[in-house]
């Protein structure tokens, strides 16, 4: 993983172009193109792999982890309807470039991660970004329910089915995006707190992420 924070026209050229590629494929929260567009997505690679960072797919980032495709962190981020000031609980925080897309939209994000060695270098890693989430390191799939209710919840791994331990955790009015199926493909669902007891689901679009695993999980 990159620590040397260097952000030129050519990388600024690269996220112009990959925020136009977005675009192109559906993305219209323009607000979430901005975010898309200023934060430096090669920063999250190694020096060798920085022609990679650009373009829109997921890659590699150790312990069986990946960064995920812009496309994916666009999607998800728009059906969050991330408004500023909002607080956000983020499962998974992997890489930390959907943290970053959250706090560029305004968010106040709590972010957890299962995976010691990749928290671990990406506590390192936002902070020289400017970007100061509130890290935690455990089992994401029972949420942190100390600064429960959230306005928004996004889960960036794959469940075999809605944790109710999260849907207890959200605001009423607020709202979850959760990738569900089974271990090779899931469907994106939009879960929307209507009341204490009732909840709108929405099932959307294919995906495949990695599997989210906890004790609310596989």
């Amino acid at each position: 993983m990159a620590y040397k924070f260097v952000d030129n026209y050519r990388e600024r050229g690269a996220r112009k172009n990959l925020v136009e590629l977005l675009r192109s494929r559906g993305i219209e929260d323009e607000n979430v193109l901005k975010a898309i567009g200023k934060v430096p997505r090669h920063f999250f690679f190694d020096e060798t792999f920085w022609n990679q960072s650009y373009k829109d797919i997921a890659f590699p980032i150790g312990d069986g982890q990946t960064i995920s495709q812009p496309y994916t962190v666009a999607y998800q981020s728009e059906l969050l309807h991330i408004k500023k000031g909002d607080k956000v609980l983020e499962i998974g925080t992997g890489s930390g470039y959907q943290t970053c897309i959250l706090m560029e939209l305004g968010a106040t994000v709590f972010t957890i991660e299962r995976q010691e060695n990749i928290y671990n270098r990406t506590i390192q890693v936002l902070p020289g970004m400017g970007y100061r989430p509130t890290f935690y390191c455990g089992d994401g799939s029972k949420g942190i329910a100390k600064h429960a209710p959230y306005d928004k919840i996004i889960v960036t791994a794959g469940a075999p089915l809605v944790p109710e331990i999260l849907l207890k955790q959200l605001k009423i009015g607020g709202i979850l995006v959760i990738p569900v199926g089974d271990e090779k493909t899931q469907k994106m669902v939009t879960v929307i707190r209507v009341s204490e007891t009732d909840y709108e689901k929405i099932v959307l679009d294919t995906f495949r992420f990695v599997p989210l695993v906890g004790d609310q999980a596989w």
